[in-house]
């Protein structure tokens, strides 16, 4: 029997397949890099099906023998912050619950607020309300007094409501301090008494509509308007604080204007962005995970605290349902266009709109702007940039031609100033783009964005700017604004004060005043230069955050918020940071800031 031959092997038959295999593996690898998107920007989740629920309208009036907070006054500055909850499905369990806060009433343990919330679908099987009552504490965290239950099993059209009941307030939820300050004020006067919210609920029947998966707040339209202390640096100008370096320049505190205002909501489904993980820390930033993202998470947190802080100098204010002086009160905020203001914005998923002033010459930026005006949230609605400005009529009459949205309005002159403002909504134009770095909005929803806008604030114009496609008529829009603000009246640089109690300016509060308002900074000795390193915390956690400890380090560059592929929102760049123009990207402070 012939014994079967053997043939030799051949170098490409025995390596052949292995060089195959590793070139797949290469193929695949570069075409995962070159089509690598970050997570997060545009979600397509759909709200999930739910029959239409009910509408109800709650009712806030008043807080009975609360407890004592204020061991100096026997007093306290209670407010209510509620929960709704039900059992709708949600998109994801990262979507923050609906909630309300009433204002604060200062020292008043019987206080009255007579504060109205409108909640629209709420399932037939009932909801849960958690109503926490706090005590206000700006120069500290708010202390939590107690929380009142509220509940119906079920809702019907025949189901009869709750008519200014009383709620116990359930002290044992509450903070320790709160409970021993209580426990001393009734032991001094002798009176120990239970606490209680006294809350109604009307129902107002089925809510309009098929779509009853989405839970939302339909008005009323309350606002508020925080006032931050910074301090700033006026140039030539003499003030009450001198600086420390013997410059002799002006250093003064500001208040600087954080505004919320909620809108009528819903607001349209396809308005559902997640934070985009542009970095490796980021994903830990906002679900607060590892010991990185701990810190940030609560230094934004802190962050979004501080700005939009209440106090005593916090106003507030309500409109039944949109109208022309809701808009009004809009446009006072913004100052009516005048001297060329940015303001940076968020959307929440329940529709309260925040916003600041922004611009390199605020100096109150952690990380990222719309983080800390999200606080911190992993999904919102919509966020970018706005400015307003005064729209320029041919024919000073007032005449029906005026009023129609295809009126021209001449950009090229950009903003002016001018001696008499009008106070007519249809007299302004609202440029708003969707510029964020850590959102990163589809730029195909800016149309729903601006229907949503415009039915908020009947009269408003309402342009509505793409920053990939008309990124050369914004960029050149927001420089006129800039260069409008610089040249006229002077020019401040602001800073977030480190200390909200402290009435003295640290020397290096100062020099980063000169460094942002662009002047040199006094030379250091290599000892003094160590030791103001080493005080320097703020700049020790950025060093920190930046040293991600990834070798390959353009792997998880920024990108710039200028370019965006329309379906997700991803950015594409070289180099250039989201959101930032170019001047911006010159200040070191600054190049962790994905707006």
């Amino acid at each position: 029997m012939d014994t079967p031959q053997s043939f030799p092997v051949r170098p490409i038959d025995k390596y052949g397949p292995e060089l195959v295999e590793k070139a797949d593996q290469l193929q695949s690898r570069v075409t995962m890099k070159e089509d690598a998107k970050p997570a997060g920007g545009f979600d397509a989740t759909p709200i999930p099906r739910a029959p239409p629920g009910y509408t109800l309208k709650i009712t806030f009036h008043r807080g009975d023998d609360l407890p004592v907070a204020d061991f100096g006054s026997f007093s306290s500055d209670p407010y209510v912050r509620a929960q709704l909850l039900v059992d709708l499905p949600r998109r994801h369990k990262q979507d923050p619950v609906t909630s309300f806060r009433t204002p604060t009433v200062h020292k008043d343990m019987n206080p009255v607020w007579n504060s109205e919330w409108v909640v629209a679908n709420v399932p037939a099987s009932g909801f849960l309300l958690k109503a926490y009552v706090y005590d206000e504490d700006p120069a500290d965290h708010d202390d939590k007094l107690g929380i009142a239950f509220i509940s119906a099993k079920s809702l019907s059209d025949q189901w009869p409501g709750i008519k200014e009941q009383s709620f116990k307030v359930k002290k044992r939820f509450g903070s320790k301090r709160v409970y021993l300050f209580t426990n001393v004020s009734a032991f001094a006067t002798g009176h120990h008494q239970e606490s209680f919210l006294v809350v109604s609920i009307e129902c107002l029947g089925r809510t309009p509509g098929d779509q009853g998966g989405q839970m939302y707040t339909i008005g009323p339209n309350h606002w508020f308007k925080h006032t931050s202390p910074l301090i700033g640096r006026l140039a030539g100008t003499k003030d009450h604080v001198q600086s420390q370096d013997g410059s002799g320049k002006a250093i003064s505190r500001y208040n600087f204007q954080a505004i919320q205002i909620q809108l009528t909501g819903p607001v349209p489904s396809d308005l559902y962005h997640r934070y985009v993980e542009f970095r490796p820390f980021v994903a830990g930033m906002f679900q607060a995970q590892s010991l990185r993202g701990r810190i940030l998470h609560k230094a934004l947190h802190h962050q979004h605290q501080r700005v939009y802080n209440f106090d005593r100098t916090t106003v507030s204010g309500v409109f039944t349902t949109p109208c022309p002086e809701f808009a009004q009160k809009f446009l006072e905020f913004v100052h009516y266009g005048q001297g060329g203001r940015i303001f940076t914005y968020v959307l929440t998923l329940d529709g309260q709109l925040r916003f600041t002033e922004t611009g390199k010459e605020f100096g109150i930026d952690l990380l990222s702007k719309h983080t800390m005006h999200s606080d911190v949230s992993i999904y919102i609605a919509y966020s970018g940039e706005f400015f307003v400005r005064r729209r320029k009529h041919r024919h000073r009459q007032h005449s029906p031609e005026s009023h129609q949205e295809g009126f021209p309005v001449e950009e090229g002159e950009g903003p002016e100033e001018v001696t008499e403002i009008s106070t007519e909504p249809s007299d302004y134009e609202l440029f708003i783009d969707n510029d964020s770095g850590t959102y990163r909005p589809n730029a195909e929803k800016l149309p729903l964005l601006k229907e949503f806008i415009s039915s908020n604030f009947p009269g408003l114009h309402v342009t509505t700017l793409d920053c990939q496609h008309d990124a050369e008529r914004m960029g050149q829009m927001k420089e006129e604004q800039r260069e409008f603000k610089k040249s006229h009246g002077h020019l401040i640089t602001f800073l977030q004060q480190s200390s909200v109690s402290s009435l003295s300016i640290s020397s290096s509060e100062e020099e980063e005043l000169n460094a942002r308002s662009g002047e040199p900074s006094r030379q250091r000795g290599d000892l003094a230069r160590r030791v103001h390193e080493m005080r320097d915390v703020r700049s020790q956690v950025m060093k920190w955050v930046e040293a991600d400890g990834h070798a390959d380090r353009s792997k998880h560059r920024y990108y710039s918020g200028r370019e965006r592929a329309p379906s997700t929102g991803e950015v594409r760049s070289g180099g250039q940071e989201p959101g930032m123009s170019q001047a911006a990207t010159s200040h070191p402070r600054e190049s962790l800031n994905p707006t």
